[in-house]
């Protein structure tokens, strides 16, 4: 309510109150700070303590005052007031601190309100009063709002900032309930259905409450303006002789302050030994109580003066009575009477604590300067100074908070609950990580001992052969020589017996002979075809001409596809860094030994450098015949595949060629390969040459059409080497970035796949694992932004982000990029913030923002959480700064 004068503002700065008597009285001695009692039970005393404010002359008083000095003379600087009885008399009184009408709303509330703020803060009752004439400024004091002049800011808004100022919402807590006392029946400001709430008074501790009144949580200073408004909107003022809006009613402002604090600031209770370890652990944190009052008293008034009649004059009669009740009070409490009638106006019973009780109260009493109004002012004078007399016992009101331990205590369960669920991953990964470790070095023992198994067998073969050899040498020579050859066969070998020498003849004979009578039946045979073909000549037997020629040409094109498949294996050599000959392929059992060491003739620049075989591969379909190069792969040598397929996969690097390679069947022959094949170095080659080819948009939709997916799946869970692991790895991660297979990619398990090969842990496959969720979220992330995806993240759904969160920090800056890059696209989804913040991917993306390398996720990072809600209010909630 605005008051009937208007207010400057001064220059003066605050001041600390000093304790001073009156001339008129002299008052007991008291403490002007309050001090921690060594338990929360102990009470301090504590003095009421009173200011006088003079308000400045309005324009009525100018006009009708012109010829007549103010009735009153302010000494600020020796805290005094002069009030004149007549031209020659004056009455001189002391108060804690003295304001003239130039002094600011700051400095008011510096002096009277703050240091009772400052201790409600710490756990006591406070309460702030202004009481005075009506038309005097209380209102302008206490409840002026400031909207269009912040400087005029009353006490009950300057209260509040400072309130908000000294809190953490995420721990502590602010109410208020706005009341009025009207004709004796308390009405609620902010709910007008409540207009006769009842007092209710504990009968052990004598603590007044309402439980009826509203009681609404402030988490920001405009919202508690919007109550304020509200209140003054409902309060009953009305238009008198002495002020334009004279209030009607005593308004009374209840702010309820809940505090936490920790047990280092309030160990002056002592309670705790600090030596004990369990004291830092477990000591539950202090919750502190403070309640403070601001009460706008409605004026005093004379009703000759004011002019109230009819219902105003009841009004007036309220408002004196309930005045009167109160001075009662106080004179009582001054006088140390052992009976004082509380009880006598609700007024009384709701200050009860403010004077006599534990609250430490601050009074500004509110005078005019006109001389027709001395009465008045010398009445509000003395109910000030009967008020300074009054002792309140000041206590602490705190408790343990152990509800808040609770949360604190099951935070902490749950972080080593999530902390020992990880060690214990961590560590079946390891154990399953050498376990796999274990049983590669038990197939590679195993494939080495077949080897050296096979190469021990064809040894002795050879020696075998050789020794026969050299035994049929040794039986024709005998043949030749008769007497010479039984000496040596007898001096030669001596250690065999003579039935063994002799069926060993008896068998070398019988081959001879079946040898000398194949080569005469096939000369035979070919004299009569000779003889045939010469006979026939003349003739001209279309038949055999014709199938002579069509012999001859198989022959030929036998030939040329012998060379053709020489070629590749020539071409490949560098490939696999073998630095065998063809003569040692030849002596291990190669069919292709003879055409081999022909093609090392025929095409013996084939031999150059790797410089030329890169660029022969390059240019090798329009050598042989893609065809023909895609024929091989269905060979049934196991090594011509292998050859083949490492064609196939070098010409699908090249961005040209991969169309070509689709026509000619190759993507459909390569996916049979994975599908059918057991051989490892066949499957990874295999899988590359698909990495390759679904580089290009046509062809990741074929290779799906193909059941692609699901076959690069199946290869994922069966291999183990880490090479063919990376291939299959590559070619998922390159079909997530597109936006048309998202839905089909994930339900043929194609994100589980990728999610599954990271139980290899090598580097390589890692960076494509996570390239391939980066891409799956990208398109994710563009497809929310477009509205085309409403539900959240199908990577949440396969429970991809733990391990997302987990590698967030990589050590592998590859890696590292790619899991920062698909955090960022996922949380600028706002519908997996949820799912982000209690996966723990609020602190990585919080890190991502302040110390990623790349300046361009950092940016990105800052810009989802800036524009997030949900992760904005999580922010604010854990006291973090964006």
């Amino acid at each position: 309510m605005a008051s009937g004068g208007g207010y400057r503002n001064g220059n003066h700065k605050a001041q600390n109150l000093r304790v001073s008597s009156s001339f008129k009285s002299k008052l007991p001695p008291s403490t002007s700070n309050i001090r921690r009692s060594s338990s929360a039970g102990d009470a301090v005393s504590g003095r009421v303590r009173v200011a006088v404010r003079l308000r400045p002359r309005n324009a009525e008083e100018l006009a009708a005052d012109a010829d007549f000095a103010d009735c009153v003379e302010l000494q600020p600087e020796l805290k005094r007031l002069k009030l004149r009885k007549n031209n020659w008399d004056t009455d001189t009184y002391e108060f804690d601190e003295v304001f003239t009408e130039f002094a600011s709303q700051k400095r008011v509330y510096e002096v009277v309100a703050k240091p009772v703020v400052e201790s409600v803060l710490d756990g006591y009752n406070g309460t702030v009063m202004a009481y005075g004439q009506t038309g005097t400024g209380k209102t302008y004091t206490l409840g002026q709002l400031g909207d269009d002049d912040p400087s005029t800011r009353g006490i009950m808004v300057r209260s509040m900032e400072d309130i908000l100022a000294n809190i953490s919402l995420g721990t502590d807590s602010v109410s208020v309930s706005y009341l009025q006392l009207y004709m004796e029946t308390i009405q609620d400001l902010l709910n007008t259905a409540n207009d006769n709430i009842s007092i209710v008074e504990d009968q052990k501790t004598g603590d007044v409450s309402l439980p009826g009144a509203t009681v609404v949580e402030v988490r920001d200073q405009q919202s508690f303006l919007e109550l304020l408004k509200l209140g003054e909107a409902h309060r009953y003022a009305a238009n008198t002789k002495l002020n334009t809006e004279s209030s009607r009613s005593h308004a009374i402002l209840m702010v309820n302050i809940k505090r936490s604090v920790s047990g280092r600031e309030a160990d002056a209770s002592g309670e705790f030994d600090d030596t004990s370890p369990l004291a830092t652990n477990f000591k539950p944190p202090i919750l502190r109580k403070g309640k403070l009052l601001l009460v706008d008293l409605a004026g005093s008034e004379r009703v000759l003066k004011s002019g109230s009649e009819g219902h105003m004059l009841e009004e007036a009669k309220s408002i004196n009575l309930s005045l009167s009740a109160l001075g009662k009070c106080i004179n009582a409490l001054a006088e140390n009477s052992a009976h004082v009638p509380v009880r006598d106006s609700k007024l009384t019973r709701l200050l009860k604590d403010s004077f006599g009780g534990t609250s430490r109260t601050s009074l500004v009493v509110t005078i005019g300067p006109s001389p027709r109004h001395r009465a008045e002012t010398a009445s509000t004078i003395l109910f000030g100074q009967r008020a300074m007399k009054v002792e309140n016992m000041l206590k602490i009101k705190e408790e343990f908070d152990y509800r808040s331990m609770c949360k604190r205590l099951e935070v902490q369960v749950d972080k080593l609950i999530a902390e020992n669920e990880r060690q214990q991953k961590a560590f079946e990964d390891e154990v399953n990580k050498i376990k796999l470790e274990a049983q590669q070095r038990v197939f590679e023992a195993e494939q080495n001992f077949a080897e050296e198994l096979k190469d021990e067998k064809i040894k002795c073969q050879m020696e075998y052969m050789d020794s026969i050899k050299k035994l049929e040498e040794k039986m024709l020579y005998q043949q030749k020589h008769p007497t010479n050859g039984v000496t040596d066969i007898g001096e030669s070998h001596r250690g065999f017996a003579t039935e063994e020498v002799s069926e060993l003849k008896k068998l070398l004979q019988n081959e001879i002979q079946i040898r000398k009578a194949a080569e005469e039946e096939i000369s035979n045979l070919k004299d009569q075809i000779i003889k045939l073909s010469k006979q026939e000549l003349p003739g001209g037997s279309s038949d055999t001409i014709y199938l002579q020629k069509l012999l001859e040409e198989e022959t030929r094109e036998k030939k040329r596809l012998e060379e053709e498949v020489i070629i590749l294996k020539s071409q490949l050599t560098f490939e696999d860094g073998q630095t065998r000959s063809y003569a040692d392929r030849g002596r291990n059992g190669n069919s292709l030994s003879g055409l081999e060491s022909l093609s090392s003739l025929t095409h013996p620049h084939y031999k150059n450098g790797s410089n030329g075989d890169r660029a022969a591969i390059t240019n090798l379909h329009e050598q042989v015949g893609l065809h023909k190069i895609m024929s091989l792969l269905e060979s049934e040598d196991a090594s011509v595949q292998i050859h083949a397929v490492k064609v196939v996969a070098n010409l699908a690097a090249e961005e040209a060629n991969q169309e070509k390679i689709v026509e000619a069947g190759g993507l459909t022959s390569l996916l049979m390969l994975l599908r059918n094949s057991e051989d490892e170095t066949i499957r990874r080659i295999a899988a590359g040459a698909i990495a390759n080819l679904a580089m290009n948009e046509s062809n990741q939709e074929l290779i799906m059409a193909h059941s692609g997916i699901s076959l690069l799946a199946m290869t994922a869970a069966e291999a183990e080497d880490p090479q063919t692991l990376r291939m299959v790895a590559g070619a998922i991660a390159n079909l997530c970035g597109n936006d048309k297979l998202q839905t089909r990619l994930r339900s043929e398990g194609g994100i589980r796949a990728l999610l599954g090969m990271v139980r290899c842990r090598h580097p390589d496959v890692l960076s494509q694992v996570a390239r391939g969720i980066a891409n799956f979220a990208k398109c994710e992330s563009r497809a929310s932004a477009q509205g085309i995806k409403l539900g959240r993240s199908l990577l949440i759904e396969d429970g991809a982000l733990p391990w997302i969160v987990q590698n967030a920090n990589n050590e592998a800056s590859l890696i590292r990029r790619h899991v920062e890059l698909a955090l960022c696209h996922l949380a600028q989804h706002e519908v997996n913030a949820k799912d982000m913040i209690s996966g723990g991917a609020l602190w990585e993306l919080y890190r991502i923002s302040r110390d990623c390398t790349r300046e361009d996720i950092k940016a990105l990072a800052r810009q989802t959480l800036a524009s997030s809600p949900t992760f904005l209010s999580e922010m604010r909630r854990l006291h973090i700064d964006v």
